[in-house]
Parts: structure tokens; sequence; C-alpha cells
């Protein structure tokens, strides 16, 4: 007997947990990355709840158990658009494909937008470099502290970042300068991302804190969230989503400290969001071990979601649609502290989800953001395929 169409969806972005090199990684110099599986390869992995949903026939997890009978629908998605950051892989998730990358800056910014941006900002800055966001404020920490100057730092993607000491630039302070810095490079230059970077400590002992905030250029198109938002059902984002989107289609949201507090803070939306999308992103995959190359950290990370993911299903109504997937890789084993360019999962589960259905390979991430507005009835984005009808009984 088919089961009613689910009437919410539960979207999980798992933050860089990508399966395995794109055919064309080699482009981005990303050949051999397969963030879990080479992670799984140094450190196997116990990850009982999402093997049962049928991660175990999507990546290596470093063991030799039998693959039993999947509990939901299992496949892995391909990213069209040109680049490897969040902003374009969240778009793309939901329906958005870019012919051209963001643009990145290998050796700093131009002297030209440095030094609009010290003016505007009333002050010099330091850095102006590539580099990781943990060991730029080693090296430059104790110098900001002693001058006031904010440092300015980029990565391998299109990212103006700024990292300040809370006690030496409050981050209101803070929050202004990344205003300007947007106006600047991604309104005038069309940089993806600003991102606000503050940090507490003292000398030798500096520690980024969770009052980050990302500036995103607003969506060039209409994504599944405007769909959504426009036909007057709700969108409700945890984690850093609405930066993602510039606040576009979000009906609300909730900032996080961490991925247990995304997971807390989702578990307490079930109860109060009877229909609609709730759209997760857990950072800390990305953030706290991918870009610092900690392979165990990363490890241990998978299987704290893991048993979060156990207490989470049998709290799923009904009427329930979860899928899990991610919007790039960082594999933690390679030199490079950046992300990858990478496949990614996608999981579903629900009630109405046909069990053990192989979604296959599918040609773009925006296949998801399809999937969601088909979902609800809507009309279709201009990219992407819904696997919908793969997945209802």
């Amino acid at each position: 007997m088919q089961l009613p169409r689910p009437t919410r969806a539960i979207v999980i972005v798992l933050d860089s947990v990508g399966i395995g090199e794109l055919p064309d990684a080699h482009l981005y110099a990303d050949e051999g990355s397969d963030t879990v599986g080479n992670i799984a390869r140094a450190i196997p992995l116990r990850l009982p709840t999402m093997r049962s949903l049928g991660f175990d026939r999507l990546a290596a997890l470093g063991d030799v158990l039998p693959k039993r009978p999947a509990r939901g629908a299992f496949g892995r998605m391909a990213e069209v658009s040109a680049g490897k950051d969040s902003v374009t892989g969240h778009w793309e998730l939901m329906g958005i494909q870019l012919e051209a990358a963001f643009p990145t800056y290998p050796h700093g910014f131009p002297a030209d937008i440095m030094q609009a941006f010290e003016a505007r900002i009333g002050r010099g800055a330091l850095g102006n470099v590539v580099a990781s966001g943990t060991a730029i404020i080693d090296q430059l920490g104790d110098e900001h502290v002693r001058t006031g100057k904010p440092i300015v730092y980029t990565s391998a993607d299109s990212v103006f970042q700024i990292a300040a000491h809370e006690d030496v630039v409050p981050v209101p302070e803070l929050y202004r300068m990344c205003e300007a810095a947007f106006d600047l490079v991604s309104v005038g230059h069309g940089v993806g991302r600003v991102i606000a970077r503050p940090f507490v400590g003292a000398s030798g002992h500096y520690t980024r804190t969770a009052n980050r905030h990302d500036y995103a250029r607003t969506p060039v198109a209409d994504t599944a969230l405007d769909r959504l938002t426009a036909a007057g059902i709700p969108v409700v984002s945890i984690g850093k989503i609405k930066d993602l989107f510039a606040g576009r289609g979000i009906t609300r949201s909730t900032s996080t400290r961490s991925d247990d507090h995304g997971m807390d803070v989702l578990v307490g939306e079930l109860g109060q969001v009877e229909r609609g999308l709730i759209f997760v992103n857990l950072v800390d995959f990305d953030t706290q071990f991918g870009h610092r190359n900690d392979t165990p950290g990363y490890a241990a990370n998978l299987e704290r979601f893991d048993v979060r993911l156990a207490g989470l299903l049998p709290r799923l109504a009904p009427g329930d649609l979860l899928v899990l997937t991610a919007d790039h890789g960082n594999d933690p084993t390679t030199p490079s502290t950046d992300h990858s360019r990478e496949y990614v999962p996608v999981m579903a589960y629900g009630a109405a989800v046909r069990a053990g259905v192989d979604l296959g390979t599918r040609a773009t991430f925006a296949d998801l953001g399809q999937t969601v507005v088909d979902l609800f009835g809507l009309e279709p984005l201009a990219h992407g395929t819904s696997f919908l009808g793969d997945l209802l009984s």
C-alpha cells in the first residue's frame, strides 16, 4: 500500500563530507581526494546508522562488514557548477548551476582593493595572503592585538576573510568591516563571500569563536527556497544556510555553535514545523577538521553524527522525508587544507521511501532541489531532474 506523500522535508548538509574525486578533479589539483574513503583507510569508521541507510554502498568505510539491505535510498551526485566552495555547492543543491566560478586570489588581493578597504575602515590591515584561518591568527594574532589592524586572508575559495580579536575589534565593528568589504569585493568584484572570523584568547592560545558571520552574494536565479516561500511553504534554516543564500527564501533561521547544537535545534524544530522544509548545515566537519587536516578529529565527528542520527530517526513523523548530503569535499589526509572537488552522497529515508533504492550517480546537485519542489507540487526549477518518483513507495 502506498503511503501518503511526505509533507515535510529535512535536508542535512554534512559540510565537506565528499565521497571521491570528480572526473574533473585534476582541474582543481584535487586528484586522489576522497574525504570519507581516505579517512577510513587511516581510521576505520564505525557508522552503523549511516551504513543502515546505504552509506557503505557509496563510500569505503575501512572495514569488512557485510552489506545489509539498506533502509533507505542512496546515490551520489556530481557538481556541474565551476568551483568547489560552499556557496556554489549549496546554490547548486537548491537548483542553480554556475557556468563561471567566483573569482579567487591565490596571491592575495590586489593593492588597489586593499587600499580601498583600508580607507573604508580607517586603519591598515595585516596578512592579505592565502592561509589557514587557525594558522594565520597564530602567526599574526600578536601583531593584530598590538596594532588593532584586522587580519585579512583568503583561500582557494572565493572568500575575503577578516579575523579580529573580540577584545580589540568588538564583534559589531568587525561586522561593519565585513559589510564594507562586501560592498567592495562582492558587489564590486564578484567575490563569493566575505566572512567575519572573530577570535579570543592570549598569545599562543588564540581560538575562534561562534560569532562567525558569512556575507554571501544574492542567488543569481530562483532556488527551491524561493519557490517554497513564494507558495507560503515554510523554510526553516539551521546553521549557516541563511548566510549562504543571503537570507533569501528563508522563513526563519537559527545560527549554531556546533554540530551538536545544530542537531539539538533540529530536534526542537521537529516539534514546531508541521509542513515545509527544514534545511540544516553542519559545518564542523569542514571548519574544525577538514581545513585543519585533522583526520582523527574528522573521523570522530562522523561517528558523533552517526550517534545523533540514530537518535533522530525515531523522532521522524510518518510524513517526513529526510535527506543527507554534502556540498563539496575537504580531504584532511591530503597536503591541501582547502575544499576538494568530489562527489557527494545523497541518502533518503522516511516511512514513504522505498528501502534499498539505488539512485545511481546524479548528473548534478540540482537534482535535490528539483526533488524538493516536486515534493511540494511546485513549478520546476531550471536545472535538475527529480528523483521523487524513485523514492516513494
